[in-house]
This record gives C-alpha cells, structure tokens and sequence, in this order.
C-alpha cells in the first residue's frame, strides 16, 4: 500500500523494464544508446528514482515504440504536462490541489476504464453543480468562497473525460445510502437523481443500486475505485480515499481480491435497468 506517485514510478519502471527486453536489448546496451551509465536504467526500471517525461521518450525512442497511446500513457506516469494525450489541465490548480488529488486525475484521465463502488456520495464524475458544491462544501469546512469555488470547478471539469474521444468506461455500483442521503436539500438532490438517471442512458456509464434489502455485503468496508488501461493492464491500480489522502494498491493479489469483490457486488445489485428506475422512484418520492 503506497502513495501515488511512487506507485506510478514503480509502474512506469516496471513497463520501460519490459519494452526493453522486448526490444531485445540488456540494460547496458540501453544505456549506451541513450548516452547514460547502467545504474540509470536500472534505477528507473526498478523504481528507486523518478524519471523525467524526456528521458522516457529516449527509451521509448530506443526501444522502438510506435504505439501513441502506449507513449502518452508512459509519459503521462512521468508527469509529462502535455504529452499529445487529454489535456493536463490540472497542472493549472498545483496551488490549490494536494498531489495526491493531483495523481488520482492523471490517473482518471489516462485510464480507459473506472470501476467504483460508493456508499456515501454519488460520484464525481456523475454530480451536479449544485451537489458538488454542498460536498465540496462539507469536506472543505472553514475554506472561503473561493477555495470552494475552484474545487468545484476542478470537480466539473474531470467529468470531461466521460465526452472525450473515446471516453472512460465508468461502472458504478451505488449503495441505496447514496440516493437517500439528502445532500444540499430536497431540491438539489432531485437534481441530482434526475442527473444519475440521465447519466445511466449513455452508453459508457453502468450503474447499478446495491439496495438495502441486500443486506450485508463486501462493500462495508469503504468505497474504492479501479483503474483500468486498455494497452497495459499492468498499470491497473486500486485506490483508496482516506480523509487526507489516498492509498494506492498495485499488486496482483490486490487487484484480483478487488475486482472479485466489485463483480460480487454487482451480482448483488440490481440490473442496470432496474437500477434507473430505482432511483427514478426514490426521485419521484416512491
């Protein structure tokens, strides 16, 4: 269980460590053609430093990696502020948002898929203006009207991943808590729901409701969110929000007990069909 970014060195290394030996080249010969020392190569490779996005497009270069998205992934894990993929936006708000935060929408914008359970809030990429605000509004108790003001802008604008070309993948199990947890009054979260059953027709969002009736189920835990990339399922990653920062998970075992957990849960859930009109009755007071 590790922070982000080191998270993202490892997986990095770990991807350059197998580009090079498809390319059929020891780390010393990357090295020579590069124009570093050995001990370079092998300390990207392994994690132990960080490498700068110019000096990933040398390897990318010497291993002979053509694959665009393939490069734009790799540079984008090396904090690359415009590598020819979604724009970066979010170098603009450095002052304003923790890295940690900063790393979960690098990482939400590259990724080719989302997976998330939610027991407490609606997700942000599904909110509403409004909604977002009171969230926002709530986590943020003693900021002023301007903090609040450019988180929620912040907020809005990663749900732009969703209209991009091709878009994220987001599947979202909700648990009945969410819909019923009256979050800015009665009038935004009619909105809100209104919002989730609009969300729910396009064709790269699936929800479903975990309802009470369930029960008991895997998700008591604590909501988490799967990441997913189409080229490079090695970088997949689980994370996990804690109230001042996020824990990355990136090993096979954890990635496997997770998925396992979140199919579980929608095999609890109601069907996506069912689920829209679920929250359409809770919108309408059923």
């Amino acid at each position: 269980m590790q922070h982000g970014p080191a998270v993202r060195r490892r997986k990095l290394g770990a991807e350059l460590r197998n580009l090079r030996a498809q390319a059929g080249l020891t780390s010393g010969e990357a090295a020579r053609l590069v124009g570093w020392h050995q001990s370079k190569v092998s300390r990207i490779e392994t994690g132990i430093s960080g490498s700068k996005p110019a000096d990933v497009r040398l390897l990318l270069d010497a291993y002979g990696v053509a694959d665009q998205q393939l490069r734009e992934l790799m540079l984008a894990l090396a904090g690359a502020d415009g590598s020819g993929g979604r724009d970066h936006w979010w170098h603009a708000y450095r002052g304003v948002l923790p890295p940690t935060y900063r790393d979960f929408i690098s990482l939400e914008s590259q990724a080719s898929a989302m997976r998330t359970l939610e027991t407490t809030v609606v997700p942000g990429l599904l909110q509403t203006p409004e909604y977002a605000r009171a969230v926002t509004r709530a986590a943020v108790e003693g900021g002023d009207e301007d903090q609040l003001d450019t988180l929620v802008e912040v907020r809005l604008a990663r749900q732009d991943v969703l209209r991009a070309q091709p878009p994220l993948e987001l599947c979202a199990v909700l648990d009945e808590a969410v819909l019923r947890r009256e979050v800015g009054g009665p009038e935004v979260m009619a909105r809100q729901l209104g919002r989730l059953v609009e969300a729910a027709r396009l064709p790269q969002v699936r929800l479903q409701v975990l309802p009470f009736a369930a029960g008991a189920h895997i998700g008591v835990t604590g909501p988490f969110v799967i990441f997913s990339f189409s080229r490079t399922s090695d970088l997949d990653v689980v994370v996990l929000d804690h109230l001042t920062s996020s824990l990355y998970l990136e090993r096979k075992e954890d990635l496997q007990a997770y998925t396992e957990a979140f199919n579980a849960l929608r095999a609890h859930a109601l069907s996506p069909g069912d689920s829209s009109d679920y929250i359409a009755a809770i919108a309408d007071g059923a």
